[in-house]
């Protein structure tokens, strides 16, 4: 059974602030698929088990984002 989570992720301003969301959150271990949008400013993560805040966050401030 999948889980998914949306979060909500500031300072994204184009494509490129998405892509490098994106590419983070897809490291984290179990996350199946990733989409983020840069116009909504949110990242919908769809993982095996639930994924933890605090994955979630250390992957978005590696981008260069905050989590909102």
């Amino acid at each position: 059974m999948s889980h998914t989570s949306t979060w909500n992720v500031t300072g994204m301003t184009c494509g490129h602030c998405a892509a490098s969301v994106t590419e983070e959150i897809a490291e984290i271990p179990g996350v199946e698929s990733v989409e983020v949008s840069h116009e909504a400013g949110t990242a919908v993560v769809t993982s095996a088990e639930p994924v933890e805040r605090a994955a979630v966050e250390a992957a978005v401030v590696e981008a260069g984002y905050e989590l909102a």
